[in-house]
């Protein structure tokens, strides 16, 4: 059965500022391997891309689909360590009620966002290739196969420092998508003048 991409690819990585390097998101949070081995993130990557496969032609209207894609993401991802990277040095000083409040809208927000572009890729593949050990976590390593579109490369970094196995990032063809949502949620948060609580609540205002 063909498997779907959980994020946009060939539009962000078009958009994103290419030459990021591929670790980066080691560098961004201390991420700490606990007992996770290659096969079980292995294992996550291809239960999570044959999830979204499932809800993209299970029929569902979009609102459906957007509601169960935002529990795929808090399913597969760790989106704790994702919001609060996406932060940056801001969540340092924010209140925990803070952090959760933006955690929840974040999550919902990511799911909306990549979730009007899933249609899109009904009929694409996505085959696992291998998964290795990495210094802080384990990188699964697959080739995407889209239509009409030449195959490229996906690396996804799978931890468990959140006490499950769950990815933390997405690298597409060296394109770092932690590394995008950082700039972007920065800028995001620029224009609300540094408030977490406006930012989030633009986060769930948003379409």
């Amino acid at each position: 059965m063909p498997n779907d991409l959980f994020f946009d690819a060939r539009p962000s990585r078009r958009t994103m500022t290419l030459g990021l390097a591929a670790g980066i998101a080691a560098t961004v949070l201390p991420w700490r391997a606990l007992a996770l081995d290659t096969g079980s993130a292995r294992a996550l990557v291809v239960e999570a891309v044959a999830q979204v496969n499932q809800t993209i032609n299970s029929g569902k209207s979009e609102q459906q689909m957007y509601v169960e894609f935002e529990r795929l993401f808090s399913r597969y991802a760790d989106v704790p360590a994702i919001a609060r990277t996406a932060l940056g040095v801001a969540a340092r000083g924010a209140s925990q009620s803070e952090l959760s409040a933006f955690t929840q809208a974040y999550q919902g927000y990511i799911a909306r966002k990549y979730g009007k572009r899933f249609r899109e890729f009904v009929g694409s593949e996505i085959k696992v290739i291998d998964a290795r050990p990495m210094k802080s976590a384990v990188e699964v390593i697959s080739t995407a196969y889209l239509r009409n579109e030449n195959p490229f490369e996906v690396r996804w970094h799978v931890s468990d420092r959140s006490g499950r196995p769950a990815f933390f990032n997405i690298i597409i063809e060296g394109v770092n998508m932690l590394a995008s949502e950082r700039a972007e949620i920065g800028a995001l948060l620029d224009r609300n003048r540094g408030s977490i609580p406006a930012l989030a609540e633009q986060l769930r205002r948003s379409s």
